[in-house]
């Protein structure tokens, strides 16, 4: 074996991704990153039967867990590291763990954003980072951001700081995992983990897997950018071709190299159960629990999110509600222990119309229609008279064809009181004499005219 490979060798064991790599991560930030709360949960508990508990990394400084990584990445720079300043790109959340580390230490960094970032976030950027940060925008994607950001890495020789594909930055996720273990009287049966570019989920695995082989782990992504899921099933990393940015904490086309080699490392496989989510399992000789993969909608999201508002009092930004919304679809065995990461807390307020929106249609209770009325006076009233039902309510209605309201069709939305009205509504429509469409969400024509 050469000098060189001996070299390549040691360096690679030193950041292998490990329990113990983990614990030294802890350490390393225990003076600056303090330890988040594991508040029981009385009515997820009461609703799944389980003992639910929310691990709040939404209480961070940074209102995250992203500092975790970033913070026990920039630490261990060196001194020409760290002249030459550091680049990250991010959604928001590890931006503003760079931008704090970056004040912390007195490191100059750039710091890559898609276009579309909420302004909250970009507020709290430029607060972590004072005068030690520069926010850059471009395009309109996480992946976009970091082609920019590793442009500027060849460009200038500063250092790249990954929001996930870094043993670094995967060791300071983990830490949640240990913090985890420490708070709990017992053993966790079930922690469930938001998944993005992979390096939480990377790190917590790993640490629950040498620590406590019988926890269930459970990874969520939202459905319109799984690519975990993706990558598992193809048998290593692929790009989406389209993903919703609406969850902007958790909305990456291509899982991180790091993580996905962590997960396939612990035994992960893929396989289909009908309609079901995919689930993957990881078998050892050591029993461990079960690992899976799963998803859920963005109007589900939502609906979280307006729930733990209006129950806890906890503001989640989208990708911070993963781990609850997938509550509603996971079975949990009664009177187990299961642990909710609350990843985020950086929501715009001006977000809650469509936070709303998005899910009141998820519940059933909000519809859309085109509706062709008669060319009679009259007719609106008898439309309201006739096929609204006395507890719903039109919430919009605009003329198609504005210059022509005469042979053009009305949109109309309607709230419904209770999603078991939709029957009678759609029976009350097909009796007059207006012609009435559904329009259908996920269609062309409904993300059109909405």
């Amino acid at each position: 074996m050469s000098t060189s490979q001996h070299v390549a060798e040691l360096q690679d064991s030193r950041s292998a991704l490990t329990a113990d790599e983990i614990d030294a991560a802890a350490k390393r930030i225990s003076e600056v990153i303090a330890a988040t709360p594991l508040q029981r949960s009385d009515r997820l508990s009461a609703a799944t039967g389980a003992n639910v508990f929310l691990k709040r990394e939404d209480l961070q400084v940074v209102r995250s867990y992203k500092i975790r990584g970033a913070y026990n990445l920039i630490v261990q720079l060196s001194d020409a590291e760290r002249a030459a300043g550091v680049v990250a790109a991010s959604a928001g959340n590890h931006a503003q763990g760079v931008a704090f580390a970056c004040r912390a230490m007195g490191i100059d960094g750039r710091i890559y954003v898609p276009s579309n970032t909420p302004k909250q976030k970009l507020d709290r950027i430029r607060v972590h980072g004072g005068r030690y940060v520069v926010v850059i925008a471009t395009g309109t994607t996480y992946d976009e951001a970091a082609a920019a950001a590793a442009a500027d890495v060849a460009r200038t020789g500063a250092t790249m700081v990954p929001p996930f594909d870094d043993v670094r930055t995967a060791a300071g996720q983990g830490t949640i995992a240990a913090e985890i273990l420490e708070q709990l009287d017992g053993l966790p049966d079930t922690v469930i983990v938001p998944v993005g570019g992979g390096g939480c989920i990377a790190g917590v695995a790993t640490y629950l897997r040498e620590r406590t082989p019988t926890t269930a782990i459970v990874g969520v992504e939202p459905a319109g950018a799984a690519s975990m899921t993706a990558a598992l099933i193809a048998g290593g990393p692929v790009t989406l071709p389209e993903i919703d940015p609406f969850v902007d904490g958790a909305a990456v086309r291509r899982i991180g190299d790091l993580p996905y080699k962590t997960l396939s490392g612990l035994g992960a496989r893929a396989f289909s159960h009908g309609s079901l989510p995919l689930v993957f399992t990881t078998e050892s000789a050591a029993g461990s629990g079960a690992f899976a993969m799963t998803h859920v909608d963005e109007g589900a999201i939502c609906t979280a999110m307006l729930e733990l508002y209006q129950n806890e009092g906890i503001i989640a930004e989208p990708a911070g509600a993963l781990s609850v919304a997938a509550l509603e679809n996971l079975r949990v065995e009664p009177g187990s222990t299961v642990v909710c990461l609350i990843s985020g807390g950086n929501n715009d307020v001006s977000r809650y119309g469509e936070i709303l929106e998005r899910s009141l249609v998820h519940l059933g209770l909000k519809h859309y229609f085109l509706v062709d009325f008669p060319q009679e006076p009259g007719q609106l009233r008898r439309f309201l008279d006739e096929v609204l039902g006395p507890q719903e309510d039109i919430t919009l209605f605009e003329y198609v064809k504005r210059n022509n309201r005469e042979t053009g069709a009305a949109l109309v939305g309607i709230e419904l009181a209770a999603a078991e009205g939709l029957s009678g509504l759609l029976e009350r429509m097909d009796k007059s004499r207006m012609q009435c469409e559904r329009l259908e969400p996920g269609s062309p024509a409904y993300r059109y005219l909405t």
